[in-house]
């Protein structure tokens, strides 16, 4: 069950939900939602979305996951999107949450701990993911309780 999004907003930004997704079991995917996040001008800045659930895929991909466009950077826009995240979790009942970034990724680890979230560890990506099945190694897991 999807809930009304449209209360995600501040007086800085407004995410606008573009699409959700559902669960997709096979793939250890659980239900999804995807937003554009818009600056308070109109402009697109980036884009952010919401893993709703627990998994091995969540722990290691993060619950939030969050892009801001290059001529945007540097004004919290990501992490002032989470925050606006986190209301529409605690509706789906999570206590808690992960959001995960690459460990030589400075400014996510930043965004994360701007946001509030607590260091949990650097994690090795397990043979079987498919961020590790990608490429990538390890991922930086950062906990955040709502």
């Amino acid at each position: 069950m999807f809930f009304d999004t449209s209360f995600l907003k501040n007086d800085e930004i407004s995410l606008i939900r573009e699409r959700t997704a559902d669960a997709n079991e096979k793939r250890g995917w659980v239900p999804a939602y995807y937003f554009a996040v818009y600056d308070r001008e109109g402009n697109k800045v980036g884009e952010c979305d919401l893993r709703i659930g627990h998994n091995d895929n969540t722990y290691y991909g993060g619950n939030i996951g969050y892009t801001v466009f290059p001529p945007y950077r540097g004004k919290h826009y990501a992490a002032k999107a989470c925050k606006l995240l986190f209301e529409l979790a605690r509706m789906h009942g999570m206590e808690y949450l992960y959001i995960s970034c690459d460990p030589d990724n400075v400014a996510s680890r930043k965004t994360c701990e701007y946001a509030g979230g607590e260091f949990v560890e650097t994690a090795i990506l397990p043979e079987e993911n498919e961020m590790r099945k990608n490429g990538e190694i390890a991922k930086c897991i950062f906990r955040f309780v709502l």
